[in-house]
């Protein structure tokens, strides 16, 4: 059984017991949280799809932690006119763990 679900803007194929990173989420570490946009359910070969959600489906998870992923550089030239510009990113993100689908 699985579900694409839509979770701070991003759309994840999720499963039982399966942890996935995800943007920040604005809970503490340990909380319980639900996400109601699923839009797709697979219940071993029936498909449910919804337009654009399926009416009453939930997927509940879990929030471990929030961390940072890896730092991203952004580097900038222009050639022949002396500019340079080196920037870096990282992204700030919760890892949860899905503790089920709901239909």
């Amino acid at each position: 059984m699985y579900a694409i679900v839509e979770i701070a803007g991003q759309q994840f194929k999720v499963s039982k017991d399966q942890k996935v990173l995800v943007h920040r989420l604005a809970v503490e570490e340990g909380a319980n949280v639900s996400f109601d946009k699923v839009l797709l359910v697979d219940n071993n070969g029936t498909i449910t799809l919804g337009a654009p959600a399926v009416e009453g489906a939930s997927v509940g998870a879990k929030v471990l932690k929030h961390l940072k992923g890896n730092k991203v550089i952004v580097f900038k030239k222009k050639r022949r006119k002396g500019y340079q510009k080196k920037n870096g990113h990282r992204q700030a993100l919760t890892q949860i763990v899905i503790e089920g689908i709901n239909i």
